[in-house]
């Protein structure tokens, strides 16, 4: 097998969920056979929103031939990496270069985990909702529009409320009664808006 591993491995975090890595080829005599090309290890250490430590799954990436540098996609938003590189003849991998860690920086959250909606009365409604599954960073706040819509099914003026991210419930008041309202619910962080999830409540009759 290889006798050393590649050296100077460095990583350039592109977006939230891209990163090239590069490292120095191996001297070709240290091979000790023929060079089939260089395994990039990598692996999620922590997601930087929650502390939960769960099992580690080791990714492999293979890059054939003398190539010095790879595109490591799909990888999760605001989490911290590490990963190391191998060389690989037709025997076997040479040995890990150091571990090196890597942080990729926010993104934009799922779409909140539900949204209800309960206790109509004549002028308000009542919101219940759960954080995005998957927060991507630090929620920054929640957004929620909202409009009538009328028995011909026509759409009325959309009102924007913007929400502190620790809230979970809402009581909207003033509402017209005996109304269908339409909702559109998203979170936020510094980068910017998630998936949106809608849902529709009407309020009650007028007595």
């Amino acid at each position: 097998v290889p006798m050393v591993a590649p050296g100077n491995v460095q990583v350039h975090v592109i977006n939230s969920t891209l990163a090239k890595v590069h490292w120095d080829p191996v001297p070709l005599k240290t091979v000790r056979g023929h060079l089939q090309g260089y395994k990039v290890y990598y692996w999620k250490v922590q997601s930087l929103s929650r502390r939960s430590k769960r099992h580690v799954e080791k990714k492999i990436l293979t890059f054939r031939g003398n190539k010095t540098f790879g595109m490591l996609p799909g990888l999760e938003p605001y989490s911290s990496y590490k990963l190391n590189v191998r060389v690989v003849n037709g025997k076997g991998e040479g040995p890990a270069s150091p571990d090196k860690v890597f942080k990729t920086p926010e993104g934009v959250p799922s779409s909140p985990s539900y949204l209800k909606i309960t206790n109509p009365t004549l002028d308000s409604l009542t919101l219940e909702w759960g954080s995005p599954t998957h927060p991507n960073g630090v929620l920054t706040s929640y957004v929620l529009k909202f409009q009538p819509i009328n028995n011909t099914h026509e759409l009325g003026p959309l009102v924007e409320i913007r929400i502190p991210a620790n809230e979970s419930t809402l009581i909207l008041k003033n509402l017209n009664y005996s109304t269908r309202y339409k909702f559109y619910f998203n979170a936020q962080t510094s980068v910017g808006s998630g998936s949106q999830i809608t849902e529709e409540a009407v309020t009650i009759m007028d007595e």
